[in-house]
């Protein structure tokens, strides 16, 4: 990333190899500047101060206020045991999330907790910091697979000898570095059951759930604010969209038969870059998640700040076979593109292989040849690989692997594109209470900053939702018809099953699953993936009302408003349950809250412009806020009263 005069660059890199053969080390991925970037200027490296050390720290880039952002995989909370954190796909080490820090006093903030892992940051022309999450909120595929060895033929059974483990997964019994393995454990209790366990599914009304995508996400430079870019979602982008349910014929797949606006349908949008021309347009990249190398078809949309989901467009760049691999391709596939960037002078470029299959070969045998190069117009009305930026860069090395001496001469990739220009620094728009929620805040008789010092001080955030029985009017593939229980508020939109709602229960990202390898291997590899949790942490469960329905609940107030005390710096996620206190509507994404945050939400899954009944986004004024706010202010007083310093003569 190029500093905003562009009289410097943040970049990652490894320093250090084996010296000899059969050395094995640890070299780790750090954050160093270069400076002297004129054509008459000799380069200084220098490395970043005060970064984590001992982790990977990539994909830098310069804040407006000058920190630096950037992906690590350092534990959420700094503690080595959970080192490192294992994606929930296959339990592969993963980066957890983005990191802020000040390269002067050592500051260091985790922005946004990823379960699976953020990837490619960056700041557009209005401030936002806009990056790809892995959004991969399902249940174990690997315990599912060992749940199974000891009943072959039924539920997810990969054919391993009956009782032999293939992936060896447990819970640990907590977070702590002294927790207890319980191998012969590996229960989870959200989201619902994967398919293939039909087992756990008997006698449900669940389909059974998979998800896996990775999509623009936007944050405020200080973390708060999270959400997919501009409110976008699978309603907007996806081709295909499974029901949750199978008894509801007003619950039904999503597979193009709605009209929609957007008519261009991606799988993925990676490795986002504004156009430095167009404020808001910004380029990507829609690409498979295995065997290209995150290369496919280039893609644009326009998402400014305001811009409703709703009328958000995809523009195909390149032709959209270009996303797919093969080794018939048609005349249309130009190859596969990666990390297009838009310039100032209005050229496009972008990292290209003419290769339209997978990459068939490995390491130095790679059938793929990135290049980078400019993007042209072709007779087919799409945008194809020009002519190369280099004249190509080689270059002859050798390294220990660590067995053997690997030799290598020859051209290398070229990859991460960035223009050497100066930029107009954003200037970060600061969020405001909206009016129903100040209208609360100044009934209860609180001032916003007073219970935002408090919950800085607790590692606390405040979670408001208006009305939790509306929901955006595209999404039919959970429950639509929705009532708070005892004859609250009421949304409908069809003619299907009225759902009664009681509590919001809140689910907190707990790394608790940890595996051996399976095959009869009894130690625990290091590290630890996330298992979705009752909310259990002891600041916020002693901040809110005490809990009536399901572990780590708050119930759901007439009017369908919710207010709830959250930890901060941790993954989040929730669902609506019945008065049983079971699940009704399932949120589909992990959510990370700041300290001290207050965040609104109209709707769970707000309405792009209208809910399922046609209706705007509500506007009532919260009154699951309201109590809230007096509970905490009553003990506020309580806690003061009980603390009166005593004075002695």
């Amino acid at each position: 990333s190029v500093y905003w005069d562009a009289s410097k660059a943040v970049f990652s890199m490894v320093v250090g190899a084996p010296g000899q053969r059969y050395q094995v080390q640890s070299y780790f991925w750090q954050l160093y500047e270069i400076s002297g970037l004129g054509q008459s200027d000799t380069p200084v490296i220098t490395k970043v101060p005060h970064q984590p050390a001992n982790f990977d720290n990539i994909s830098p880039l310069y804040a407006t206020d000058d920190r630096i952002i950037f992906t690590s995989d350092r534990p959420r909370n700094g503690q080595a045991h959970l080192f490192p954190q294992r994606d929930e796909y296959e339990l592969a080490p993963t980066n957890t999330g983005l990191w802020s820090l000040d390269p002067v006093s050592g500051d260091l903030r985790l922005l946004n907790h990823a379960p699976s892992g953020d990837f490619t940051p960056t700041i557009d022309s209005f401030g936002r910091l806009i990056f790809t999450q892995w959004d991969h909120l399902q249940r174990d595929q690997e315990a599912d697979a060992d749940a199974a060895a000891a009943t072959p033929g039924q539920n997810c059974y990969y054919g391993n000898p009956v009782g032999e483990l293939p992936f060896g997964t447990f819970n640990y019994s907590d977070e702590s570095a002294g927790a207890t393995a319980l191998f012969n454990q590996r229960t989870e209790v959200f989201p619902e059951p994967r398919g293939c366990r039909a087992d756990q599914l008997a006698g449900a009304n669940l389909a059974g759930h998979t998800f896996n995508q990775f999509f623009p996400w936007q944050i405020n430079q200080d973390g708060t604010g999270s959400e997919v870019l501009n409110h976008l979602g699978r309603h907007e982008l996806a081709a295909y969209i499974p029901a949750a349910i199978t008894n509801d014929n007003y619950v039904f797949d999503y597979y193009g038969q709605l009209s929609r606006f957007n008519t261009h349908p991606v799988n993925n949008l990676l490795q986002l870059k504004e156009d430095p021309l167009h404020p808001g347009v910004f380029y990507a990249v829609d690409a498979p998640e295995f065997y290209t190398h995150a290369s496919g078809q280039v893609i644009s949309l326009t998402a400014p700040p305001g811009l409703d989901a709703d009328h958000i467009a995809i523009n195909y760049v390149t032709h959209r076979d270009t996303a797919s691999f093969s080794d018939n391709p048609s005349p249309n596939h130009s190859g596969h593109y990666r990390e297009p960037l838009p310039l100032s002078d209005g050229s496009l470029i972008a990292v290209h292989t003419a290769q339209t299959n997978y990459d068939t070969g490995s390491g130095q045998a790679s059938t793929y040849d990135f290049r980078l190069k400019f993007l042209t117009l072709g007779v087919n009305g799409y945008m194809a690989a020009g002519a190369s930026i280099t004249g190509g860069i080689t270059k002859t090395l050798s390294y220990w692997d660590p067995d053997s001496l690997i030799s290598y001469s020859g051209p290398l990739w070229e990859l991460n594109p960035v223009e050497v220009r100066s930029r107009v620094r954003p200037t970060p728009v600061a969020p405001v209470l909206a009016s129903p929620e100040q209208q609360m805040f100044d009934q209860a008789g609180v001032g916003l900053a007073q219970l935002q010092s408090y919950l800085v001080q607790n590692n606390l955030a405040l979670l408001v939702s208006r009305n939790v029985t509306t929901r955006d009017d595209f999404d039919k593939q959970q429950p639509y018809n929705l009532q708070v229980a005892g004859g609250g508020a009421q949304t409908t939109g069809n003619g299907g099953t009225l759902y009664q709602v009681k509590f919001l229960q809140l689910f907190q990202a707990d790394q608790l699953r940890g595996y051996t390898g399976g095959y009869g291997n009894v130690t625990p590899n290091a590290g630890r993936r996330v298992l979705a949790e009752p909310l259990h942490e002891p600041a916020a469960v002693g901040a809110n009302p005490p809990v009536t329905g399901p572990a780590g609940s708050v119930a759901i107030a007439p009017d369908g408003s919710v207010a709830a005390f959250v930890p901060a710096g941790r993954a989040l996620t929730w669902q609506l349950t019945d008065l049983g206190g079971q699940g009704v509507v399932r949120e589909r994404y992990w959510i990370t809250f700041q300290p001290g945050e207050v965040r609104m939400c109209t709707s769970c899954h707000g309405p792009s412009t209208v809910d399922q009944a046609g209706h705007t986004p509500p506007t009532n004024t919260p009154q699951a806020l309201l109590q809230l706010l007096n509970l905490w202010s009553l003990n506020q007083s309580l806690t003061s009263r009980l603390y009166v310093p005593l004075v002695s003569h």
